[in-house]
Parts: structure tokens; C-alpha cells; sequence
């Protein structure tokens, strides 16, 4: 029983860290939709205020993500310890520009495999984002958080 202890609390802290990345993916697209169409008075047919927004959208989201999960994903000493400087946060960023890239690069392979339309186009991107999820997730888990 004692051996499962560890993959449990695994669990169980990867699963906040999804209703935590779905919190900030929340606060991300709102923050992209304020800046674009209240800020910049602009529509998504303008590539400069269209970049701006998604960057805003993007620094916010990470930072909430990276406040969040600090708080309620790792919770333990040793994680609190190794996660709370300023290396670990650009290192939590740059896991997170890393993910971001691997969002575009996936999603431009999927739709030059199964093209722009229809439901497969949706699954493709349920499955872009739930690699990017785990990518996120371990990524942090073992250069930020060390593994803990």
C-alpha cells in the first residue's frame, strides 16, 4: 500500500494542475479578447493588435499559472523550496514558451494531415492540447520543481 502512496499523490496533484491550466487557459483567452477588442480597438483581421493580445493573453495566463499552481499543485515543502525564486519562474516560462511552440508546430502537422474542417480538426486539437498539458506538467514538475 505504501507503494502507491507516491503515484496517488501524483495523480492527485496532476489534476489540480489541470483545473489550474484550465483556470489560466480562461484567464489567458480573456485577457487576449480584452486587449484586442476594448484596449487596442481592433479585430482579429489585424495581425499587429492580433500578436499584441495573444502575447498579453499568453504573459498573464502564465503568471496566473505559475501563481496558482505554487499555491495549490506543488504543495510540498521540498516543492515550495525549489519552486519560489526567480530561476524557477523563467524556467517555469520557458517550459511554458516551449509548450506554446509545440501547440503551433503540432496543430500546423495536424492540419496538413487532416486539414481545417470539421470534427477532426476539433479532435486533432484535443489531442495537441493534452500532449501540451503533459508536456507542461513534467516539464515543470522536473526542472522546476525537481522532480518532487
Amino acid at each position: 500500500m505504501a507503494a502507491q502512496m507516491p503515484k496517488n499523490r501524483n495523480l492527485w496533484e496532476f489534476l489540480r494542475y489541470v483545473i489550474v491550466g484550465g483556470i489560466s487557459a480562461v484567464v489567458d483567452m480573456a485577457v487576449n479578447y480584452c486587449v484586442l477588442y476594448f484596449l487596442l480597438q481592433a479585430t482579429k483581421d489585424d495581425p499587429l493588435p492580433v500578436a499584441l493580445s495573444v502575447t498579453a493573453g499568453f504573459l498573464v495566463g502564465i503568471a496566473v499559472n505559475y501563481l496558482l499552481s505554487s499555491f495549490f499543485v506543488f504543495t510540498s515543502e521540498e516543492q515550495q523550496k525549489q519552486g519560489k525564486n526567480l530561476k524557477a519562474f523563467l524556467l517555469y516560462v520557458l517550459v511554458g514558451v516551449i509548450g506554446y511552440g509545440l501547440t503551433v508546430v503540432l496543430t500546423l502537422i495536424g492540419t496538413r494531415i487532416i486539414g481545417e474542417d470539421g470534427i477532426w480538426y476539433l479532435l486533432m486539437t484535443c489531442v495537441v492540447k493534452g500532449l501540451v498539458l503533459i508536456w507542461n506538467y513534467l516539464g515543470r514538475k522536473i526542472l522546476v520543481y525537481k522532480g518532487k
